[in-house]
């Protein structure tokens, strides 16, 4: 059974699967039984995330962007932030220039939601107060915050794609 099983340090046969890196000596090109078929041993725990190249970099900064103008217009514009959010987490330590366009979008979806939610607070006394005239203004200003935002995200889309470095304007910077 030793030949099979590693031994602990006292030399009595462990249970279960070997240990990693134990190869049987009835089976040296045996793997260890939980590595699959042809799969790539993985990174250590706590190394840094692989660089993109540039190419890439401009890729999903253009992601980022025009992922949240997807996610708006197939959300009615409540979900746009759920595209620049995980283009941001996941990539948000390859490069410096995609982590930019990331935050960037990110910004523009947290000055939307600002610029919603005080129009939407606003909305309620102003219909009250002007027996609903107010809506006449008040809704074409909640849908000038979505056209706003998709328009900032087209313009950093392009940006991204062209490898420029934008900050987009009347958006405060949140998220670095």
């Amino acid at each position: 059974m030793s030949d099979q099983y590693p031994t602990d340090p006292q030399g009595q046969p462990t249970q279960g699967y070997p240990t990693p890196g134990y190869q049987s000596q009835s089976h040296p090109t045996q793997s260890h039984p939980t590595q699959g078929y042809g799969q790539q041993p993985q990174a250590a725990y706590g190394t840094a995330p692989a660089t993109m190249s540039p190419e890439d970099e401009r890729t999903w900064g253009a992601i980022s962007h025009a992922g949240a103008v997807v996610a708006m217009i197939c959300s009615a514009g409540f979900l746009g932030f759920l595209a620049s959010i995980a283009v941001y987490v996941i990539h948000k330590d390859r490069g410096p220039f995609v982590r930019s366009h990331a935050a960037n979008s990110i910004n523009i979806q947290i000055t939307m939601f600002i610029w919603l939610l005080v129009l939407g607070i606003l909305t309620i006394p102003i219909a009250i107060f002007t027996l609903g005239l107010g809506l006449v203004v008040m809704l074409p200003a909640l849908a000038a915050a979505f056209v706003v935002a998709g328009v900032l995200h087209v313009i950093g889309a392009v940006k991204a794609y062209n490898g420029e470095w934008w900050t987009p304007p009347l958006t405060p910077q949140f998220v670095k």
